[in-house]
This record gives C-alpha cells, structure tokens and sequence, in this order.
C-alpha cells in the first residue's frame, strides 16, 4: 500500500454533486486534486476537509455573483454588496476593514489572486468562476500548503482542462439586463493540447445608475512525454463597474423606491488582472513526485471610495512573480516525505486623492482636504520552505508538518510626511486626517505547526481531528495608511489556534459529515478609539457544521449544508462607551443553512427547490443594533432536450422576499444596507460542440 502525496491525503471530501454513495463517490474523492495537493495522487489518508462544489452544480445554478455557491459550503457566509462587490466569511464573521480580506485565501488553481501583503475584500472578482470546473474551499489553518492570509480558509476555483473533452457554447439571459455569453474550446493532439475559455457578462442593474460590464478569458496548453506533464494557464478579466451604495434607514430595503435609489451615483469600479503560470509535474522511480509551478501576476485597480467623506479616488496596482513547488518523497508503503518552498515578489503602489473639497462639518472640512492623502510604494519579499511527514496504516492516517514563513516590506513614501496637506500646510483642529509614515522595513517570520489524525472506525465512518496554527502577516494598507497621530505602525502577525473533531461517513443511501471547530485568534489588529491601527485583539470563534446529502427515492434527493456558531470579543476595548469583551462580533449570523431538493421529473429533466436561511445578527460591536434576517427560496429546472443541448429555467426569491444581502451600522448614518433583489429570473441554453 502506498501513502499517497501529503497534501491530497485528505481526512474527508466533500462533494457537493449529486452522490450515490459507494463508487460514484469514490470517484469524487479521486478528482480532488490542485487544492490538497500540488501533486496529482488519490485521497486515502490523512489532511484535511476539502468541500467542493461541483461542475454539475455550478451549471444549474450558473451565478451571478460567486457568492450564490459558496452558499452551498456549511460554514460560509459570504454577503454580497452591489455589482460583483461582496465581503467574505468563512467559519468568521462577515470581514471588512482594511486588512480584513488578510483572514481568507483567495486563489484559481492553487495560486493565490494576490500576494500576501496585498489583498482585495472583493478579490473573487479575478477569478474565472464563471466557467470553473469546481469551486474548492478548505477551512480553517490545516494545510502547509498555504500559509499567510488562510487562517479561516481557502477558497480555490479550479479551472477546467480545455485542452481534452467537449466544447461548451452557452448563453444566459435574465431580469434587469443580465445577460452572458460563455465558450469553452480545445483541441487534444494527445501528447499536447490548447484551449480556451471566455465569458463576456453584461448587467445594467436593479438599482439606479449601476450595471457590470465584466470579460474573462483562460487559456490552457498541455505537453506530456514519459512521466513528465507541463501544463500552462493563463486568466486575464476586466471589470468596469458602476457601483450602487449603501441604503440609508432602518429597514429601507423594504421600501421599494429607496431599495431601488442609488445614494453614490457617482461610484465606480475599474479592475484589471493578468495571471500567467506553468505547471511542471514529473514522477521518478520508486513512485516519488515533484511538482513546480512559476507564475506571474500583474493587477491594477481604481475605485472611487464612495464611503468615506470626501469620496476620494484610490489608485493601486501590484506586479511581481513567484513559484509554488512540492517534492513527494516515498519511505515505504507506509510513510511519505513531502517538502517544499515557496517564494513570491512583488512590487506594489497606491495613491488616495481627492478631487474637490469635502462636504460636512467645518472639521470634515478642515481635515480632509483636496489633493493627494496617500502615495506610496511598497516591495514584499516572501520565502516559505515547509514540510510533512506521513504515516497510515490500514486505519490510522497521521500527518505532522509545519510551515516556515518570513515576509518583508520595503515602504517608500512619494509624499510629504506626517497628518499635513500635499503641499505642507497642517490643517486645524490637531492636523488632517490622513497620516503618512517614513520610509521603513517591516519583516515578520511566522511558523506554523500542523497535526491531523483519521481513524477507520468501520468500512462506513470515520473519526478525523486536528489541530493547527494559523498566521497572517500584516496587510501593506494596515501599515501604511494610517490616520490621525499615528505616524508608525508595531504591528503584529495574527495568530490563530485552531481545533477541530469530527466525524464522516455514508449512510443509507447517501453520505454526511459532522465537525466541531474551535478556532481562537490573536494580536488581531483592528483601529482603536484614537484611529490607531494596533493588533492587540483576540476573538474567539467555534461552532458546529453539518452537511449531508441523502438519495430519498429513485427520482427524489436532498443536499443540506448547515452551521451554528458563535463569533466574539475576547479582549476589552471601548465602542460606544461600552466594553465590547463578550459580545458577539458584528455581522456574525449564529445560523446559516442551505437546503436543496432535487426531483429527476424524467431522464431529461431535472427540478430543483432552495431554501436559503440566515439567522439575524448585531450590526455594530455593542450589540445594540440588529438585522432579524431572511428566508430564500429559489427553484430550477434544467432539460437535456438532446445529447448536446440543455436548457435552463431559475426563478430566485421565488416569494418575492424584502431583505438585505448586507446590513450594517455606523454611528454617523444609522442603520444601511445592501438590498437585495426582488424575484427575478435566468434562462439558459448551452450547447455542445
């Protein structure tokens, strides 16, 4: 028996396709690859929850917006904001703030979207998730393979192999200007193969003056001899964006005519990505592998910050390369070595400016003025080597590795230093807002230890545990743009320890899985009542997951995916006059789940019924303020009117359901939200070629 390659050694696979139990769902097991490991191997033994959503799903629920299928992941929570905005959550709360993006990993076939020190809230946007072949997410710290910014998890979108199988033509059409159009093409040499993917998306909007005009292309080429694979990607999107804002008022999306009003017509959206890399994955004798990956990555976006006094205009861009490599090494039939290194650099700017003078009081006036508030540039050096030893025998798999992280930033400051206006004049009221630091070097070195543990309790359960440290560095904007009489950042790596239980297995005809998770953080940074960036918080987070899929007849299936938890201050610290220590964090629903009832009417036909919950929740850290949540419900049907033709029907909110995709408090505006569409439809043809 041999142990297969570390990171595809997982403790459980989750699929969210339609299963059967027994081969079929061996066979979903076998596919999970990119994702827990680098190198292609079947999942047998020890690592760690891989859940995906699968090709099948994606085609029937063909989203809008990525967020409508990381609803099917117990443990998610993504809320979207407008146009392809959204603010993520994964076994957390909703994250926002400057360095919050820094909590979740964001990547397309195991690359990360951006570089460490260099998130984006909405990056997801860069991604090809239109045409993915699967979408991956693994929560929690547990691989080596990722290290800074995966401390709740990972959230990969696998790309299909264009260069074998069938063509794809498709075209969605649906309520408020939605329309799309998707290819998928290739051709297989058999030795080599090219492909390409594209979507071209075009949304005017439900609200006022906003609309998505969005291109994405991939492209693939393969080149296999011996025991040797190359496999070369490339993902270029762009996405011009009119973005709608904030609702104002308590309960407002309830009232049609405001629902529907735009407060920030002005707000905008530009964004450009480039991701070029090439895979190189050969085996030896005696059944070792290695794989190396070098990429490049080059962005650059412009919004208008329409939520900030004064809406200023943010500028930014990042270029840099890197490499992401593993080497399996085989002991015997029971034990198995893999190590690697990681490397990436990156060169990163960003400017903050404002056009005109702010509107307000005298000391929004006074203190924000016209001109530049940032301009700076910022190079990040990262090298991570990590390693894991792996150990099974017939009902006992262990894994123990660790990752070794050290980051470095190299800031310049291409302004004035200091809370002073661009040409030097200090404003009153104690000085501007914005303040600019010197020239500086920030290095952090992180390690963190990893143990997962699976027992074959019986040919149908399983026992997993583990426990893990997870890590971020860090974000450049969260030591680099800093306000007040701030003028230097001591920053702290985040921390988090986390431990997790559970157990998975099939049952009847169907398979589920249960865990428990408890996951503690700390020097979490966060901006205190002197508008310090400091990184002295803790918060705690646990819960409980559940997800199961069930074959109730031979034409009648349910998938449920569903999660308490509780999310909270676990350090004292003032909001409001209040002391935040043991409130639950803002934006942190205790119960989400998602239910799905598939009925085949026919061979050809398929109707599908989705109940969507989410549980109220406090809009502010003092707990005062509050939104009672809602209840979806969407319906599908899909038929496959020939071999090579399908269509689709979906209505969504089919109750015409009043509510808010996000609500939010801000001591200045009161309660705000993101509406959320009323019933609206999609319908779909796709066509192979």
């Amino acid at each position: 028996m041999r142990v297969s390659p570390l990171f595809s050694l997982s403790l459980l696979t989750i699929s969210l396709s339609p299963m059967l139990a027994g081969a079929q769902e061996m066979s979903d097991i076998e596919r999970i690859e990119t994702t827990s490991s680098r190198i292609q191997g079947t999942v047998n033994a020890s690592g760690y929850a891989v859940s995906s959503v699968s090709e099948e799903t994606l085609s029937l629920l063909s989203f809008q917006h990525i967020q409508e299928s990381l609803n099917y992941i117990a443990g998610a929570g993504v809320q979207r904001g407008n146009g392809q905005e959204y603010l993520p959550a994964l076994r957390s709360p909703v994250l926002s703030g400057a360095g919050a993006c820094g909590g979740i990993l964001a990547a397309e076939d195991g690359i990360p979207l951006r570089a460490a020190g260099f998130c984006n809230i909405n990056e997801l946007f860069e991604a090809h998730g239109e045409m993915a072949q699967r979408i991956d997410v693994i929560k929690g710290p547990a691989s080596a393979l990722y290290g800074s910014n995966a401390i709740h998890g990972v959230i990969n979108v696998i790309t299909p192999d264009t260069t074998q199988g069938d063509g794809i033509l498709g075209f969605d059409y649906g309520s408020y200007g939605f329309h799309r159009v998707k290819l998928q093409e290739g051709k297989d040499f058999g030795g080599s193969g090219v492909g390409i993917a594209a979507s071209l998306t075009r949304d005017t909007g439900y609200r006022d003056d906003e609309g998505v005009d969005q291109e994405k292309v991939s492209l693939r080429h393969r080149l296999e001899w011996d025991n040797t694979v190359i496999t070369s990607g490339m993902t270029y999107t762009h996405l011009d964006q009119e973005t709608a804002g904030y609702i104002e008022g308590f309960e407002s999306y309830k009232d049609t005519q405001i629902a529907r009003s735009n407060p920030n017509p002005e707000a905008f959206r530009n964004a450009r990505s480039f991701r070029l890399w090439s895979k190189f994955d050969t085996t030896f004798e005696g059944g070792h592998a290695l794989s190396v990956t070098p990429y490049i990555r080059n962005q650059d976006m412009r919004f208008r910050m329409h939520f900030l006094p004064g809406k200023p205009l943010e500028e930014n861009a990042q270029k840099g390369v890197g490499v992401l490599s593993q080497f399996n090494y085989v002991v015997n039939d029971r034990i198995s070595l893999d190590v690697g290194v990681d490397a990436e650099y990156t060169e990163g700017e960003l400017t903050q400016s404002q056009q005109g003078p702010t509107e307000g009081s005298a000391f929004l006036v006074e203190t924000i003025p016209a001109g530049k508030h940032y301009n700076y540039d910022v190079d990040a050096t990262l090298l991570a080597p990590f390693f894991a030893l792996n150990w099974q025998d017939d009902k006992w798999a262990i894994q123990l590795g660790g990752r070794f992280e050290t980051m470095r930033y190299d800031y310049g400051n291409n302004m004035n230093t200091g809370r002073v206006r661009e040409n030097g004049t200090e404003c009153g009221f104690g000085g501007c807002r914005y303040s600019r630091p010197a020239d500086s070097e920030n290095n952090y070195n992180n390690f963190s230890p990893k143990l997962s543990l699976r027992y074959q309790l019986s040919p149908q359960i399983r026992l997993f545990g583990g426990v893990a440290r997870g890590y971020r560095a860090p974000q450049a904007t969260e030591l680099y743009r800093l306000q007040r009489a701030q003028t230097v950042t001591e920053l702290e790596s985040v921390t988090a320890d986390n431990v997790e239980l559970g157990i998975t297995g099939s049952l009847l005809s169907g398979g589920y899985t249960l865990s428990f998770y408890s996951l503690e953080k700390d020097n979490v940074i966060y901006r205190d009542s002197d508008f310090f960036n400091v990184s002295n918080g803790e918060t705690w987070h646990r819960g409980v997951e559940l997800t199961f899929d069930q074959q109730l007849s031979d034409v009648l299936r349910v998938d449920f995916a569903g999660t308490y938890a509780r999310h909270t201050y676990e350090h004292s610290q003032l909001s409001g006059e209040q002391d935040i220590k043991g409130n639950d964090i803002d934006s942190a629903p205790k119960v989400l789940f998602n239910t799905r009832l598939s009925y085949d009417v026919t061979e050809e036909i398929q109707a599908q019924l989705e109940w969507q919950h989410v549980s109220g929740y406090y809009t502010d850290a003092e707990n005062l303020n509050e939104y009672d949540g809602h209840d979806l419900v969407h319906g599908r049907i899909s038929w496959d009117v020939t071999n090579s033709i399908t269509l689709y029907a979906r209505i969504n909110n089919m109750l015409d359901t009043e509510y808010a995709e996000r609500a939010d408090f801000t001591s200045f505006s009161g309660p705000r939200y993101f509406p959320g569409r009323p019933r609206n439809f999609m319908l779909s043809a796709s066509f192979m070629l």
